[in-house]
Formats: structure tokens, C-alpha cells, sequence
């Protein structure tokens, strides 16, 4: 574990986090204090409201984010013709298992 060093809404705060995520806690932290700097006016003189206000507004990014996010992906455009391609696989294949029998010196056929 390590302590990571944070300001966030003019505070200091040392949190505990996993080796190798410090900076990502960093970055977190950063996007937090930003909420907050766009809170502006807003701003209660309770840290804790604050601090909560600024996760409900980044809970609440974050929830249309993945309700963004859910829509089915668009259909992928068929420009090729999937039984051509098919077919063209299982000559190949076809072919790669003769290639294999005259390698294991088995009998050729075509």
C-alpha cells in the first residue's frame, strides 16, 4: 500500500492506495476538485456537502455516460458476401488438410 498525497477544494488529504495507482487516485482526485471549482457560488460552507454535492454531479455524468453507452452498436455494413467468403474458407481449409497429408507423407488427392 502506499499514501498518496491529495488536494482537493483547497484541503490536503493522504489517502492509502494500492502500489502503482497513485497517480491514477491523482487524476481522480483532479476531477473532483474540478467539479467543485465549477460549484462556484454554489459552494456551502460544510466540506462534506461540497464534497457530496460534487459526487452526486459526477455520479450523475457517469450514470448518462452508460445510459449513453448502452444503445446497441450500429450493425456492421455488409460489403462482402458472407457465403462467398465462406466457401472460400472451406476450400482452404480443404486444401490446408491436404497440404498436411502429403506432409505426413499420406496420399494426394485434388
Amino acid at each position: 500500500m502506499s499514501d498518496v498525497s491529495l488536494e482537493v477544494g483547497g484541503r490536503k488529504y493522504t489517502v492509502a492506495c494500492a502500489d502503482g495507482q497513485e497517480e491514477h487516485v491523482q487524476r481522480l482526485a483532479s476531477v473532483i476538485d474540478g467539479k467543485l471549482g465549477t460549484m462556484g457560488a454554489n459552494l456551502s460552507s460544510q466540506e462534506a456537502k461540497n464534497l457530496l454535492f460534487a459526487a452526486l454531479l459526477l455520479a450523475d455524468e457517469l450514470d448518462e455516460a452508460k445510459r449513453n453507452n448502452t444503445a446497441p452498436p450500429p450493425a456492421p455494413s455488409s460489403d462482402f458476401d458472407v457465403e462467398r467468403i465462406a466457401t472460400q474458407l472451406e476450400r482452404i481449409a480443404g486444401a490446408l488438410e491436404n497440404a498436411a497429408l502429403v506432409l505426413e507423407g499420406g496420399p494426394h488427392t485434388t
